[in-house]
């Protein structure tokens, strides 16, 4: 099987073409035309942040925003900060308490809203598809009202890829949202947590937050034999934001505790899907 030789890619995921000799997918083809220039995203995103006076930060209680929250608050200063999580439902009993722990210790005002996804999950699971996208389109507009209500112009989240070759996005209503985590290495986010009380939760999949991702990449591992994360790890090898080893592992059949996959199955009325 080819395997790109810039980042995680093989043939089940992406076209490979082999070029002057190496195999390389159709992404880091397209990326070797148009590089995203790590410095000048940085520098953007600097400059953006000194007119930020009032945000709200897409606090999941994820390793992610909890760096996103200490960046904006500590390094950045953002003079008026709330940080918001939106609970689906099934969101780990060890994300919220990293998320609170975390706010108290910043002291920043933190606020739950709570939601029913079981929509989302149920047919991603039915269907073994990913449920990431709506999830997280459903969220942000719940954040973007949220703001808009509330009198925000900014909604920080800590994801680590940026908007093409941007830091941020207009969003309807005049509100902008951040990437505060553009082009942020995952060693230089390891090592702001160590300064903060954060505690890894022992979930499988590429979270540290949610039931869910474990159980769907599961049952898309059975019908599709790789991970829907598959794409969105591979930009961030070929960006140089986590190493080949990290992805590798990150990308590979989950192992799903019983009792969480019980869990979720019974929340979303499936209890037919769990082998029990």
């Amino acid at each position: 099987m080819l395997r790109c030789s810039l980042c995680v890619h093989d043939e089940r995921t992406a076209k490979i073409d082999i070029i002057d000799g190496r195999p390389i997918c159709r992404e880091c083809q397209v990326y070797l035309r148009h590089p995203v220039d790590r410095e000048r995203i940085r520098a953007e995103l600097e400059e953006l942040m000194k007119d930020v006076d009032r945000a709200i930060v897409a606090y999941s209680g994820g390793k992610d925003s909890t760096v996103a929250l200490y960046l904006a608050k500590e390094v950045y200063r953002v003079p008026e900060l709330e940080a918001v999580m939106i609970d689906h439902g099934l969101m780990a009993r060890e994300a919220i308490e990293n998320a609170e722990r975390t706010a108290r210790a910043l002291g920043v005002p933190f606020k739950v809203l709570r939601y029913d996804y079981s929509d989302i999950f149920r047919e991603a699971l039915l269907k073994a598809e990913s449920p990431c996208r709506r999830c997280s389109r459903r969220t942000m507009e719940k954040l973007r009202k949220y703001a808009l209500k509330n009198g925000y112009k900014y909604i920080i989240t800590g994801h680590e890829l940026p908007f093409g070759h941007h830091p941020y996005r207009l969003m309807s209503g005049g509100v902008t949202q951040i990437r505060l985590l553009s082009m942020m290495t995952e060693k230089e986010r390891l090592e702001i947590l160590e300064r903060l009380p954060f505690e890894f939760p022992e979930l499988p999949g590429y979270t540290t937050n949610c039931l869910v991702l474990g159980p769907a990449l599961e049952r898309y591992w059975e019908k599709h034999g790789h991970s829907f994360e598959h794409r969105r790890i591979a930009a961030l090898v070929r960006y140089g934001l986590m190493d080949r080893e990290k992805a590798e592992k990150e990308t590979s059949r989950p192992v799903v505790p019983a009792e969480q996959k019980k869990f979720v199955y019974r929340k979303l009325g499936l209890d037919t899907l769990f082998p029990e």
